[in-house]
């Protein structure tokens, strides 16, 4: 059992529809048939959609996403119409917020690793493949592979784990020429912020994109980008590999629920609890910190 430890109640705005609650952004349908898309302050760990909001977390997101499409503009187009609050809508929608072209979304989380860590670890530790492609021996946590390379993983619906799939799996639901679309444009986009991030004394250890296709059947990238919640950001100067990375993500909410603190077993079927003041203030800290490194802008 996983999910919403308390599922939010949708905001209701005139004019608009609301479609779904995610972990993070609830989504909506304006008049004109455009996607509202609404960051939150959610936060998640462990499957479970936490009780305890990160404040400014869905503003930060949404103001890094919107800096990277700019970056990112000439390799990919993105969803973005408009950032303006819809009318009526609460003044809290202010910059975190984003009115969207209408995209048919293709079913496949499109993730790029430059690094090794996290689930592309414990496959490599079993087996010396990530998603069925060979890697070297003598490979560690943190280790930087030779070449980047293109992992892909079938979304999973709220308080499921997404689950990684060999290339082959991609080519078979989307299409092959689709399937090779996505590969080279997921590691063309890596690639360039790879190189942004690594100019900012950061390591672009792995994430994830999400693309659907217009009406003309172009790809478009959507949701979020190479943000701390998208993305494994790593301080360069720290990095060590052979052990668990210093990170800009919400690694230390995962520390804190799986400590005696808590009084929580991540294993458990339990709701995880609130989260203390001060860890929520450390993580809004790490994503500030993450936003303003890569940025070069203060937070305000």
């Amino acid at each position: 059992m996983s999910g919403f430890v308390e599922k939010p109640q949708p905001v209701q705005v005139p004019g608009l529809i609301h479609l779904h609650t995610g972990k993070v952004r609830d989504l909506y349908r304006d008049e004109a048939g455009r996607l509202v898309m609404v960051a939150s302050d959610r936060t998640s760990a462990f499957d479970w959609v936490l009780p305890t909001d990160i404040t400014d977390k869905g503003k930060i997101l949404t103001q890094l996403s919107l800096w990277w499409f700019e970056r990112l503009a000439d390799l990919v187009p993105n969803h973005v119409v408009s950032t303006e609050v819809p009318a009526g809508a609460p003044a809290d929608w202010e910059g975190r917020t984003l009115i969207c072209r209408n995209l048919r979304m293709l079913p496949v989380e499109c993730v790029a690793r430059g690094y090794l860590t996290g689930s592309g670890l414990l496959e490599y530790d079993e087996q010396r493949t990530v998603c069925g492609i060979t890697l070297p021996e003598g490979l560690v946590d943190g280790s930087e592979l030779p070449a980047p390379i293109f992992t892909p993983a079938l979304k999973a619906e709220v308080g499921e784990h997404d689950e990684n799939v060999p290339y082959e799996e991609v080519a078979r639901r989307v299409g092959a020429e689709t399937a090779a679309q996505l590969r080279q444009t997921t590691l063309a986009v890596y690639g360039r912020a790879r190189d942004i991030a690594r100019e900012r004394g950061i390591i672009l250890a792995d994430t994830k994109f999400e693309f659907g296709l217009d009406d003309d059947e172009s790809l478009v990238i959507g949701d979020e980008v190479l943000t701390p919640d998208s993305s494994r950001f790593w301080p360069a100067d720290e990095w060590e590999p052979g052990r668990a990375q210093a990170s800009f993500d919400k690694q230390i909410i995962r520390d804190w629920l799986k400590s005696p603190e808590s009084g929580w077993d991540p294993k458990s079927e339990t709701p995880p609890p609130a989260l203390p003041d001060a860890v929520v203030e450390r993580v809004r800290a790490r994503y500030i910190e993450a936003y303003e490194r890569l940025t070069g802008l203060a937070w305000s």
